[in-house]
């Protein structure tokens, strides 16, 4: 092995380094879940994302192995918060992954890196370089499409998706309203262009974008899915609900028929990054954790 290290291109969206990584976290969890606390739907939501940190992502850091990417360490919206990211022939860079997020990756001394429990490679590294770990954690769940539940909407609502009629003024509005409960939501033109920016991905398959629209024509609630035809499961990414609406089981439609349509197109699991009650009882069942080591300035 020839390893050699560089760091991302710091130009922002779609770059080739961008489709490196998308590439290097397709190939990773392509038999299965290696890495389900960060699919390649997550990256890809990531980086469009309106609060991703855009100035420092040239610190993301490369290990390729003749120019094919073997591990990355990147963060996960800002400074401060590390993902670390390796092919399974290539655990040994580990230590180098913790070392390298301790050095770049920190923000202002502070520092947090997300690890698989019972990965004794990294918690060891962590431990030598002065993490330790907290009550933070991380979930992944999983749904099986063959046993998806039914479900239906009340009278008056109805799906729409962003292959339809979208209205972006409504998707601002649902999301917004999901995120901020009791705050009023900004609709100019810089905000809607933000939230297009958000769904620009060459990645989206727009029928998998789905909101149910309320009988006064609101979107009341939201699931966006990722999926590319031949992969065995989607990622669900994100979910929103206006509180105006819940209570409903319009979440719960909206995520089964984002998975649902997923399923149409040959997926057959569902992930989500999350351990939240409301995913159990719709049919999803937990997977997998990690946890937040962190790592105090001196």
């Amino acid at each position: 092995m020839n390893i050699t290290f560089r760091n991302y291109d710091s130009k922002p969206l779609f770059t080739d380094d961008y489709l490196k990584v998308r590439d290097f976290l397709i190939f990773i969890n392509s038999k299965r879940l290696a890495v389900p606390y960060y699919p390649w739907g997550a990256w890809e939501w990531q980086i469009t994302h309106k609060e991703l940190d855009r100035d420092n992502i040239g610190r993301y850091g490369f290990w390729e192995d003749g120019g094919t990417l073997a591990a990355a360490a990147i963060y996960e919206m800002s400074l401060g918060d590390a993902i670390l990211i390796a092919d399974e022939g290539y655990n040994r860079l580990k230590p180098e992954l913790i070392a390298y997020a301790t050095e770049a990756l920190h923000n202002n001394g502070k520092q947090r890196i997300l690890l698989p429990d019972g990965d004794y490679d990294y918690q060891r590294a962590a431990i030598a370089e002065g993490f330790r770990p907290t009550q933070d954690k991380w979930h992944s769940a999983t749904l099986d499409i063959a046993a998806l539940q039914s479900f239906s909407l009340p009278h008056g609502f109805s799906f729409v998706s962003l292959a339809d009629n979208w209205d972006w003024r409504q998707y601002n509005r649902v999301m917004w309203r999901g995120f901020h409960p009791g705050e009023t939501e900004t609709q100019d033109e810089a905000v809607l262009s933000v939230r297009k920016e958000m769904l620009s991905s060459p990645m989206i398959i727009p029928e998998l974008v789905v909101s149910v629209v309320s009988p006064e024509g609101n979107y009341a609630s939201h699931c966006g899915v990722w999926y590319r035809p031949g992969d065995f499961y989607c990622y669900i990414e994100p979910v929103a609900t206006d509180p105006k609406y819940r209570m409903m089981g319009l979440g719960k439609a909206a995520v089964l028929e984002a998975v649902r349509r997923s399923g149409d197109l040959g997926a057959r699991q569902a992930v989500v990054g999350s351990g939240q009650q409301f995913y159990y009882n719709i049919g999803f069942y937990p997977i997998y954790t990690a946890t937040w080591w962190e790592r105090k300035n001196s």
